[in-house]
């Protein structure tokens, strides 16, 4: 298997910073908050055995252009579906954890004609998700850092402050399976994140997010099924994400859908649990295979990173 490449890819007006392995139908990795590519690490391999696999790191993260705007929900779906465009295909399988699921849940609706399929870790559709916050006392605590995030400046300044308590608590500390995080990792994670600019860019998800513009758009739309097949894995002890959000997401789906809960496994799914997550997401796009497209063009040029850098 060749080594996975590091790469500056043009998409939306910026450049993104992608890991990039094997050949074949197109499959996106998208990350959560806080964190960037690292967290697929034990998937690439696996998937690049059959796909094309191409992970950025999201806008404002880590290598990534780190703009002062577009960290609203409609431009960062157009960075993906751009990269889709740039890496001449016509459509990519989508997977996304946490944050990088709300843009999968979005753009599997704004444009569902780029997605051939969709896969979902620990992540609620927004639209429930802000709806729920109005009415589970439960998820408004466990959501307490996103309304902290609303403040201007502070929350920057504690993260900077504490970034090696943030990244044990939040990493370490919250997974269900002790060992999915090392020591090594948490300090990868932690020079990633204290990168000039990535910190501010990170929090702006969620105060655009709740901006009222994003949230009257959020809200004021109807809840559209979505239209594509669907894999929904989800940890049973996830410790961000109430339960209840899980649940009933068969009636936003028009098209084949499987829902399969994680025992004994927290919110860092792909970390927590790898085999299970590669063997599910294996299972579940082989069985889409013979009908996957292939690109429209020939892959373009792409500008390399030092392969020495994360």
């Amino acid at each position: 298997m060749v080594p996975w490449q590091h790469q500056y890819i043009a998409t939306n007006q910026i450049k993104l910073h992608c890991v990039v392995q094997g050949q074949g139908p197109l499959v996106i990795l998208l990350h959560d908050f806080l964190e960037f590519w690292y967290s697929w690490r034990h998937q690439i391999p696996s998937l690049a055995q059959s796909f094309k696999v191409v992970v950025p790191d999201l806008r404002g993260y880590n290598d990534s252009d780190k703009p002062l705007d577009g960290y609203d929900l409609e431009t960062l779906s157009q960075d993906i579906k751009g990269l889709i465009d740039t890496l001449g295909y016509q459509q990519a399988i989508v997977i996304g954890h946490g944050w990088g699921g709300t843009i999968a849940w979005r753009m599997a609706q704004r444009f569902p004609q780029r997605l051939r399929s969709l896969v979902l870790l620990a992540s609620p559709h927004p639209q429930r998700f802000i709806q729920d916050l109005t009415g589970n006392l439960d998820q408004v605590r466990r959501s307490w850092y996103l309304l902290a995030a609303q403040l201007p400046a502070l929350p920057e300044w504690i993260l900077t402050q504490n970034l090696t308590a943030v990244v044990k608590s939040l990493f370490q500390n919250q997974a269900i399976r002790k060992g999915a995080f090392s020591k090594e990792d948490a300090q990868i994670y932690q020079a990633a994140l204290a990168k000039p600019g990535v910190l501010t860019a990170a929090l702006q998800y969620y105060r655009q997010f709740f901006s009222p513009v994003s949230l009257w758009r959020t809200l004021s739309h109807p809840l559209e099924p979505i239209k594509l097949p669907t894999l929904v894995l989800w940890g049973d002890q996830d410790t961000l994400f109430s339960p209840v959000l899980s649940q009933g997401l068969e009636k936003l789906v028009q098209a084949p859908m499987q829902c399969i809960s994680i025992r004994q496994c927290g919110h860092w799914l792909q970390q927590e649990a790898p085999q299970t997550v590669n063997r599910e997401l294996l299972r579940f796009l082989r069985s889409l295979q013979t009908t996957l497209p292939t690109p429209l063009v020939p892959e373009p040029v792409t500008v390399a990173i030092p392969e020495a850098g994360i």
